[in-house]
């Protein structure tokens, strides 16, 4: 089996062409603006170097949220024309559990992004990567408050938090892959982001 991950969830582009025994290939790229013009070409170069064809790929699993609005819908367009075109099974998962199986500590893991306004997206897993806090969007307090009844947690994140220490997110995506291998598939027109957060026009229509 021949599967390709895609996250474009932040300014990075984190892709990787994996089998059932090992990883093939991996693309982690800072392309902050360039985003929407390069990661097809990044993905597209990942078949060259690894002399695979497009048509070998067995299961596609795409990041889908949350993170940068734009940059989410990026990966999901790729990944849904891809999956819909050449009739690929294709299934989701969360930045944020991709951001807990980067670590191997025997911890509690809590991925944490910056949300703006005091909001983090954030959840925790315990040490066997099962949820203790589904994924939400929360007042960083709140998530604090909800810690206090935690022992030995870490955080994990590459934004910058006042009096939280954390440790730097660096994706095993073929760790990633594995985890996520056998979620089940979804057709691809229903495959859509999970923002987590209302957007700026669904918070005005509610408050309206």
């Amino acid at each position: 089996m021949i599967y390709l991950y895609i996250d474009t969830s932040s300014e990075y582009l984190y892709t990787a062409l994996s089998d059932d025994n090992a990883l093939l290939c991996e693309k982690k790229i800072l392309l902050e603006h360039n985003l929407s013009k390069d990661a097809l070409y990044e993905i597209t170069k990942m078949f060259e170097e690894t002399k695979l064809s497009p048509d070998s790929v067995d299961k596609i699993i795409v990041c889908n949220g949350p993170g940068s609005f734009t940059g989410t819908r990026i990966g999901i367009t790729i990944a849904k024309v891809y999956a819909w075109s050449k009739k690929i099974p294709i299934t989701t998962t969360n930045s944020l559990i991709a951001m807990a199986l980067s670590s191997n500590n025997n911890k509690i893991h809590v991925p944490i992004l910056d949300a703006r306004r005091d909001y983090v997206y954030t959840a925790i897993y315990d040490n066997d990567y099962k949820e203790i806090l589904k994924p939400c969007h929360i007042l960083l307090t709140d998530l604090k408050d909800k810690l206090t009844k935690l022992d030995n947690y870490e955080f994990i994140s590459n934004d910058e938090f006042e009096d939280i220490d954390t440790i730097s997110y660096d994706p095993n995506l073929f760790k990633v892959i594995e985890f996520n291998k056998n979620n089940e598939d979804i057709n691809p027109h229903a495959v859509n982001p999970e923002y987590l957060k209302l957007t700026a026009a669904e918070e005005k229509k509610l408050n309206d």
